[in-house]
């Protein structure tokens, strides 16, 4: 059978250690049956010599007919594949080499030499386009004086030796240049399928024939006239439209694998002796201290046990300014270190980290295919079917005229209708698009999503863990006592408040210097549950005994109603007081920090004509307050996740496209009742979360962006589809009528495909910022 060989390494995958290398266990569909629990898999692989729409549905093929592979999703626009399999029935060296029978090369998608692969493959490419150029200039110089010479200027001995110079040209550029469009024909043919490359295929293959017919027999049925420079003008044209398209595809959909390739392949870990040693990272456990250089990515989730640094969280979070990370501080998987060395803890690896959570939504969206695009791939092989029927029947038409032209206006409308552009429509664009959301913090978990994402008009917001930040924040100090300030009363309460976990605690700890916190010695620590804590401070700037203070609501600390109230003003959410022997020294109000960015996101929803609605379980009275600091005018109160469901089903009842933006726990069913539904990454483990997009930095300003690029996305889209609807509409009749030369198509087929590359990369610009 044709194509590559089977790699002797694969073999190697086979061991069940290499597995998670690249892939994890997942659950079967259907059914109700756990994979995990009947051991399914789930492999990412990239593929080798594919570059359209068939290819795509070839592998897919081929896979689904290996005996234990489940399920096989191939996209032609990422190379990538995901193939769920059952090591019972199969091992990944089978399924590869069903993918090599077919014609293809699987590597792992976490394989440490595909990039150098790739970049062989992209090399190589680079050759066949530069063969193509320069015989199509040589080809070009000898065709110039057939075609200014009057007759007679030339000799017919001198005429023969140009073309059979130009013959010898042209055998590199067939044998060597087109070498990929032929062994994709026959491929397909060997498989019984019609591929993009057969119409092409054939065009070249007759154009030479013709030619070489012309050249040797030129009395000879085929007529005199030779298309040597047509044949490599197009497939000059042709590769340079492929080399471009593929530096477009890989810039625009290359938000993946320059995500994947944040981790390192190796990391200094701490012996038993103290001294480090390089493992691979695949090796490391939780517990183990690892070494982290600059510029090094940080290989797990873990916290910094010594040092301190810079960290860039660019690709996780969608901040581009680093953040300090110093000794206690949490650095993430994928994240580089951009200071000085550090040493970290690990406390997370493999699938448990976020790095791989992300990649996982990102490698799941980077598979699925829109219904737009699932609907352009049903309809190529009929169309290609057309394309070789119209080619055949306009050449029969002309047949009787002229034998030669007839069989390059064959070539003209083989060439001319290859529907790489209609296939490439929807997915570069919706690649691009996600590839842009996913540089700036927000994940697409189904691409059919931003389908639906440009089509709202009513945006629905959870107020706590959405507007308002996850936990309670200090608004204000009121000090009662004199003599004390209240950055003083502040950092005594502080000092006290570290002794606990409880939110308010938390929240009057927050923030507050270490040299303000190291004034205060604090002891015989004592925490009622639901009402404060008492403890004995001594302060170490003066002499100063012991003092039993109390910190937590006005009535643990013994203060009435009116004992101090006036000091402080009413407010909605929770008051902590602060107290001696002598009675109260300062009153603190707790309340919900509202986001510094939603009143600017609410406003840009607005400008999208996108209406705004606040649905909140805490008190009305509470979602008023946030809803009215955030610029909604719409705001409910005291709303169960029924409440909000019911909302959200009436609303759609009324025609209204809603978008639900949650914290992704307690909205799960207004999330899935939705049409489309955002989750804030903070608040929800990603691989629980089941909304279709994911925002990784807890960004509000993020969301109309999304609305807005979804709108555009699928502006392209139509543009795209338009455009190659109106191409194969106008060149269609040109071609069988014989006005398109061969050479010609060859440009419109490439020029075709790029515009639509082009004009989706447009979405691959970063976000502009909401003002």
């Amino acid at each position: 059978m044709p194509g590559f060989a089977p790699d002797a390494a694969l073999g190697l995958l086979d061991d069940p250690q290499e597995w998670p290398a690249f892939g994890r266990p997942c659950t079967v569909e259907g059914g109700g049956a756990k994979g995990a629990q009947e051991g399914a898999w789930e492999s990412q692989v990239v593929l080798e010599g594919m570059h359209c729409a068939a290819c795509a549905l070839t592998i897919e093929r081929a896979l689904a007919g290996v005996p234990g592979v489940l399920r096989a999703d191939v996209n032609a626009a990422t190379r990538r594949a995901r193939v769920v399999w059952r090591p019972g029935a199969v091992l990944p060296s089978r399924w590869m080499a069903a993918v090599a029978q077919a014609g293809y090369r699987a590597l792992p998608a976490a394989d440490a030499f595909m990039r150098e692969r790739r970049r062989q493959e992209a090399r190589r490419a680079l050759w066949r386009w530069l063969v193509a150029g320069l015989c199509m200039m040589q080809v070009m110089m000898y065709a110039v004086p057939a075609y200014v010479a009057a007759p007679g200027d030339m000799a017919p001995d001198m005429v023969q030796l140009l073309r059979w110079a130009s013959w010898v040209l042209t055998l590199p550029v067939v044998f060597f240049c087109c070498g990929p469009f032929f062994a994709s024909a026959w491929r397909g043919l060997w498989q019984r399928r019609v591929s993009m490359d057969l119409p092409v295929a054939l065009g070249m293959a007759i154009t030479f024939v013709v030619s070489t017919a012309g050249t040797f027999d030129p009395m000879g049925p085929l007529g005199h006239e030779v298309y040597f420079d047509s044949l490599t003008m197009f497939v000059f044209f042709l590769l340079t439209g492929r080399w471009l398209e593929l530096r477009l595809r890989d810039r625009t959909a290359g938000a993946l694998d320059a995500l994947m390739n944040r981790l390192p392949q190796s990391v200094e870990r701490r012996r038993a002796d103290g001294g480090f040693e390089r493992v691979a990272v695949r090796r490391l456990a939780v517990g183990d201290v690892v070494r982290v250089l600059p510029g090094e990515a940080f290989p797990a989730d873990g916290t910094v046990v010594q040092g301190s640094t810079l960290a860039d969280e660019a690709l996780l979070t969608g901040e581009s300014a680093p953040v300090a990370r110093a000794e206690g501080g949490m650095v993430t998987a994928g994240s580089h270190n951009l200071q000085s060395a550090v040493q970290v803890r690990v406390e997370r690896v493999g699938d448990a980290t976020r790095f791989a959570q992300i990649v996982a939504l990102m490698e799941s969206a980077s598979l699925d295919k829109p219904r737009l695009a699932r609907l352009a791939d049903r309809i190529a092989t009929p169309f290609l079917l057309a394309v070789i029927v119209a080619g055949v029947l306009a050449g029969a038409w002309w047949w009787p005229q002229d034998h030669g032209r007839a069989l390059m206006v064959a070539v003209a409308v083989f060439v001319v209708t290859c529907p790489c552009a209609l296939s490439l429509a929807t997915p570069v664009a919706m690649l691009a698009a996600a590839g842009t959301l996913a540089r700036s913090g927000v994940l697409v978990r189904d691409l059919q999503a931003l389908e639906a994402l440009a089509g709202i008009d009513t945006v629905v917001f959870d107020k706590t863990g959405t507007l308002t930040h996850d936990g309670l924040a200090l608004r204000a100090v009121h000090a009662v006592r004199g003599g004390c300030s209240g950055a003083d009363a502040h950092a005594l309460a502080a000092a006290v408040a570290r002794h606990s976990l409880h939110p308010v605690a938390r929240a009057l700890a927050a923030g507050v210097p270490a040299d303000a916190l190291a004034r205060w010695q604090v002891g015989a620590v004592r925490e009622e549950a639901g009402q404060g804590l008492c403890a004995e401070v001594r302060g170490t700037q003066a002499a100063q005994g012991p003092l039993a203070v109390r910190l937590g609501s006005p009535r643990y600390c013994g203060v009435g109603g009116a004992d101090g109230m006036a000091h402080a003003q009413p407010q909605e959410g929770p008051r902590a007081c602060l107290a001696d022997a002598d009675g109260p020294i300062a009153f603190f109000d707790i309340g919900e920090s509202v986001r510094g960015d939603a009143h600017a996101a609410v406003a840009a929803l607005a400008r999208e004509a996108v209406a705004v609605e606040l649905l909140s379980g805490d008190r009305p009275e509470a979602a008023r307050r946030v809803a009215a600091q955030a610029g909604i005018a719409h705001a409910r109160g005291g709303c169960t996740p029924q409440d909000k469901l019911a909302f959200v089903h009436a609303a759609q009842a009324r025609g209204r496209r809603v978008a639900m933006v949650g914290d992704g726990m307690n909205d799960g069913p207004v999330i899935a009742g939705a049409d489309v539904s955002f989750a804030f990454g903070n608040a929800v483990p990603l691989a629980q979360a089941r909304a279709d997009f994911v925002v990784l930095g807890a960004q509000l300003r993020r969301i109309p962006q999304a609305v807005a690029l979804a709108r555009r996305t699928l502006r392209v889209v139509r543009q795209n589809l338009l455009w190659a609807a109106l191409y194969n509409a106008v060149c269609v009749p040109l071609a069988v009528a014989g006005w398109l030369p061969a050479w010609l198509a060859g440009l419109g087929m490439a020029a075709s495909s790029l515009l639509v590359v082009l004009n989706a990369a447009r979405l691959a610009r970063p976000l502009p910022e909401t003002p």
